[in-house]
């Protein structure tokens, strides 16, 4: 039997929360794609007045900017963006203001950067040689954290949703039917909350557009740019619609923005298969290994893993309270599926994968069940407290199918080319099918950076954003390399050694590595369990 340490499970967490976020996408399929540099903002749409800056934590400031609601409007309605800053801790040497999106959509970046500190060595996590030279600049999106959040469901409805079993068997884990019902259900619940308009301003292009309004109030000529994840769709935009105003920008488990833009059902199905791949890679290391390191299986880690998560679903495991790490309840075959994609997603939480696996197979479901619930946030949609923004943005962006026929024929697809995992892709944007906040006028054309010196940066095996996309946005971007992390894992800056060098120098001094530069991992993976299974 094991015993899981409530600091470990908030470290992982917390790196889920920030690492491990990014949305299946999708969008209203509304008409009339515009060319980025249509996209611009209006000469009409005044500069803001400078920030005020209030402390508001250890070497952090705060501020509120206000921003149009819609460009083409700049005299209308307007939504607070709350913006927070790092000082550089070398102001002698301050290069300049270094902007970053952690993800998404839907992660805070005030939160993001408010917790650096506790996060060293998890994706994003800015080294002490980037934090001396710049002052990070941290904005929550509209929809997002601090920036008039999305709001869809009730508190009774999250609470509902978030205890509603799911069968890890069904595509979508319930039937159809009642898919159908929850996605009209949170739908009309977005728009009685939220204004057409508002719920259609939360774009890609509006957040670079919020961002540009965020430089001129910090009297910026130039930023610094690091995005994670979804963050890679925020960059690019940014640098195509305004061109010479980014200075250095880094992509870090880059998302293919033409896919992104232009087909949801493909994005799912690709985010399905990386997922699957993962996991696959673990089962893999595992066998590998053998029982004397990996007990779990007997050798045949697959069907173990197989039997568990039926029997988990056929009779789930009572969960007794723990104080700090669990409120108790059960754990059910879909639960542990979902703590197991993501502890799978990344080559560091292996061990620990497998002590829990191997918990739940002695009858202690607890290990599982606390590592399921500090998975706050998912590539595919669950009931959050941020699920609401996540969905809003994606469906501000994404183009998705009005009609059922297509999200069938994609769950199908998803189903066989992720056995395990594309269940619970399958149907992740029906919300997106009936959005009730057309988006006009949202930027498609290829966002290309206007020749922004960009380092991409992606690990082998992702569990998010397959490499593949990678290699894509190197081709789409004007000037770019591409960094590839070999291993297991979502995210690779503050995680590996050669990755940390080569993105301080981007950022710093201006320089990247030859193109197809490959970096090996710190430490080789491993399943050994935490502790052994005989403890």
């Amino acid at each position: 039997m094991i015993q899981l340490k409530p600091r470990p499970v908030t470290r992982y967490g917390v790196a889920f929360a920030t690492a491990l976020m990014v949305l299946t996408g999708c969008s209203s399929g509304a008409s009339g794609p515009r060319s980025p540099s249509a996209g611009a903002t209006p000469a009409s749409v005044p500069s803001p007045d400078p920030l005020t800056w209030r402390a508001c934590g250890k070497n952090l400031e705060c501020a509120t900017i206000k921003v149009p609601q819609e460009y083409t409007k700049a005299d209308g309605a307007q939504i607070p963006l709350a913006v927070m800053r790092h000082r550089a801790t070398d102001p002698d040497h301050r290069i300049g203001s270094l902007v970053f999106n952690p993800g998404g959509p839907g992660v805070p970046a005030t939160e993001t950067l408010r917790n650096l500190p506790r996060t060293a060595g998890t994706p994003g996590a800015f080294s002490p040689t980037v934090l001396a030279r710049f002052d990070i600049i941290a904005m929550d999106p509209r929809g997002v954290g601090g920036s008039q959040p999305v709001r869809c469901l009730t508190d009774e409805q999250r609470a509902d949703a978030a205890g509603t079993a799911f069968n890890p068997a069904v595509p979508g884990g319930k039937p159809l039917p009642r898919l159908l019902t929850d996605a009209a259900a949170f739908t009309d619940g977005c728009a009685r909350h939220q204004s057409e308009q508002f719920l259609a301003s939360l774009s890609t292009d509006n957040v670079a557009r919020d961002i540009d309004q965020v430089r001129s109030a910090l009297g910026e000529d130039k930023i610094t740019y690091y995005g994670l994840s979804y963050g890679t769709v925020v960059g690019p935009m940014y640098a195509t619609l305004f061109p010479h105003r980014v200075r250095q920008m880094v992509l870090d488990a880059p998302i293919d923005t033409n896919l992104w833009f232009r087909n949801s059902l493909t994005f799912l199905n690709d985010v399905a298969v990386a997922s699957e791949r993962t996991l696959n890679a673990w089962f893999k290391t595992c066998r590998s290994e053998g029982t004397a390191v990996c007990p779990f299986g007997a050798g045949d880690p697959q069907e173990a893993f197989d039997t568990l998560i039926d029997t988990l679903e056929a009779k789930p495991l009572k969960i007794a309270p723990a104080k700090g790490a669990t409120p108790g309840g059960e754990l059910d075959g879909a639960m542990a599926l979902e703590a197991t994609r993501a502890l799978a997603g990344d080559q560091n939480t292996w061990p620990l994968l497998t002590s829990a696996l191997l918990a739940a197979q002695d009858g202690n479901g607890a290990p599982l069940h606390t590592l399921w619930s500090s998975v706050t946030v998912s590539p595919f949609p669950v009931p959050t407290a941020m699920f609401e923004a996540h969905t809003a943005v994606r469906c501000a962006d994404w183009q998705t199918p009005a009609g059922i026929a297509a999200h069938k024929t994609a769950a199908t697809k998803a189903v066989d080319e992720a056995r395990r995992i594309g269940t619970r892709a399958a149907y992740s944007a029906l919300n997106c099918a009936r959005w009730p906040a057309p988006n006009k006028d949202r930027v498609t054309e290829p966002l290309t950076g206007a020749g922004t010196p960009t380092l991409v940066i992606a690990g082998r095996l992702d569990p998010v954003t397959p490499h593949h996309w990678a290699r894509n946005m190197t081709r789409t971007l004007d000037s770019a390399v591409l960094l590839t992390r070999e291993g297991v894992g979502h995210g690779s800056y503050g995680t590996n050694s050669c990755v940390n060098s080569a993105v301080d120098a981007a950022l710093v001094h201006g320089t990247h590595p030859t193109d197809g530069t490959v970096c090996q991992p710190d430490t080789p993976a491993t399943t050994r369990p935490l502790v052994s299974a005989n403890q």
